[in-house]
């Protein structure tokens, strides 16, 4: 079956669900590719005549608002315990160095921190948990929640769907070039976020003093 042909197979209601559960879960501090669902979804809706955009960047900033609400809630109540918990549940996502690197974009962007965490792949799942260990006001975080939500997830369904109207007549036949090229944004911006976070752990480590040397005894 030609591809066009299986995406006008796909329910409506089946993609707005997937985008927003997955978006959510991932938001809540699941690691999960939000990001890639989010541009394969906008990409579908292009070609799609069933799926509506705007009911799409609705549902994928619902998903983004009330995961990162949750994450909130979550990482008010369990706290530095919960971030240990999680660093042995999720190593690769939640290791001391990631952990670092975030801690540091929060001290010096506060709010905003949770606004520009939203294009940053890794760092979407950090902030709603992070916030609340933190402690961030809450009025705060729910500015900054909001806006993040409804501009990344707003903007990135806009401008891919437009991408997918104004490229339609090649994604047609080569739309799963969409798909690939989303998945290379992604490792890329992990990959960057990988290396700030192995850099960060070499910093802490290089600043914790030595351990003195326990005197022979007589």
């Amino acid at each position: 079956m030609h591809v066009q042909e299986w995406l006008d197979t796909v329910p409506a209601v089946a993609v707005y669900a997937l985008v927003g559960i997955v978006i959510g879960l991932e938001s809540l501090g699941i690691p999960l590719p939000g990001e890639i669902i989010l541009v394969s979804a906008a990409l579908m809706s292009s070609q799609h005549a069933g799926i509506d955009p705007v009911i799409l960047g609705a549902c994928a900033s619902v998903g983004a608002i009330v995961g990162d609400s949750i994450g909130y809630a979550i990482g008010r109540k369990g706290g530095r315990p919960l971030l240990a918990w999680l660093g042995k549940k999720f190593p690769k996502h939640f290791s001391e160095g990631h952990i670092a690197t975030a801690e540091r974009s929060f001290e010096k962007w506060g709010m905003w921190a949770v606004f520009f965490g939203r294009f940053v792949a890794l760092l979407r799942i950090f902030a709603g948990p992070l916030a609340g260990v933190l402690r961030m006001p809450y009025w705060k975080f729910l500015i900054a929640n909001v806006l993040g939500g409804i501009v990344w997830a707003g903007g990135t369904t806009a401008v891919i769907y437009y991408v997918g109207i104004v490229a339609e007549s090649w994604l047609k036949r080569f739309s799963w070039l969409g798909l690939v090229a989303a998945v290379l944004v992604g490792l890329t911006s992990m990959l960057v976020l990988k290396r700030k976070a192995k850099n960060a752990t070499a910093q802490k480590q290089a600043a914790e003093p030595e351990p003195e040397p326990v005197p022979a005894a007589d």
